[in-house]
């Protein structure tokens, strides 16, 4: 399972990259749009992090719930918003700068919130 982990934990990351690379894309652009990066990231990303803690749960290794249910809460977020916004012509640069916000925090719970660090 230890296999199943760490591809699973590569596309997670994949993702997100994919994700904040559309989001970053747009950055010197005057109208903001939902991009197929920005929609396959962050489904990629969603998908991946849910079967990501599937396996964890299955090898019964010691889940920090908190940082899983913020992780859950800022990706439902995250895809919500992708989603409702993928078939408009442009996004207020509010939207944007939110997006590119959530999920740079979303990173950030993931790599500041391991025990790694403690």
């Amino acid at each position: 399972m230890e296999t199943a982990r760490l591809i699973l934990l590569v596309i997670h990351i994949l993702g997100f990259a994919a994700l904040i690379g559309g989001l970053l894309a747009q950055a010197g652009e005057p109208t903001k749009k939902v991009n197929s990066a920005m929609r396959d990231g962050v489904g990629t990303a969603f998908l991946a992090g849910l079967l990501l803690v599937g396996v964890l749960e299955g090898d019964d290794v010691e889940v920090n719930r908190a940082k899983i249910g913020v992780k859950l809460g800022i990706g439902l977020v995250l895809i919500v918003l992708v989603m409702a916004n993928t078939r408009k012509a442009s996004i207020p640069k509010g939207l944007w700068a939110g997006l590119l916000l959530l999920a740079v925090a979303e990173v950030c719970v993931a790599v500041l919130w391991s025990p790694v660090h403690s």
